[in-house]
């Protein structure tokens, strides 16, 4: 659910993997059947535990995250972050998607809380490491990969 009800915002909030887009003001008939239509869908395979990313990998059931073999220490809200971007690895994460995440807020508040945290996660993952695996995207977001195939621009 989201006030943004703009065509690129619905495209974008389905290209990063939303099943459903529904914006407010909403009928709650219509809420309830949309639920029920994602409910009638089959069941896919079990739950992801684990995510991998280059040399990342994050373990959502312990919350240990380790970048080549070795543990990288994080606060809640910097796994939190990590894991959204992880989950859409190698596609644009906008920061309005992460305040909605993260933060509950379902608007910009015009702050760079958001920069801060990827500034602070991005200093624990790539210390000692050759390769950055957090990109900004200029206008757009953060992206999460190893960056092997892109040219400029990060």
């Amino acid at each position: 659910l989201t006030a943004l009800g703009g065509v690129d915002d619905r495209v974008l909030g389905l290209t990063a993997g939303g099943d459903d887009y529904l914006v407010k003001p909403f009928s709650f008939a219509e809420l309830c059947a949309r639920v029920e239509a994602l409910g009638r869908r089959p069941r896919g395979l079990a739950p992801t535990t684990r995510l991998r990313v280059h040399d990342l990998e994050i373990d959502l059931l312990t919350r240990v995250v380790r970048r080549d073999g070795q543990p990288v220490e994080l606060q809640p809200r910097e796994f939190r972050l990590l894991e959204c971007l992880a989950r859409h690895a190698g596609r644009v994460v906008t920061r309005t998607m992460l305040l909605e995440q993260d933060w509950d807020l379902h608007f910009d508040p015009q702050t760079n809380v958001v920069d801060s945290h990827i500034s602070r996660l991005r200093a624990k993952l790539d210390r000692d490491h050759g390769r950055p695996l957090i990109h900004t995207v200029r206008g757009a977001g953060y992206r999460l990969d190893d960056g092997g195939e892109r040219a400029g621009g990060d």
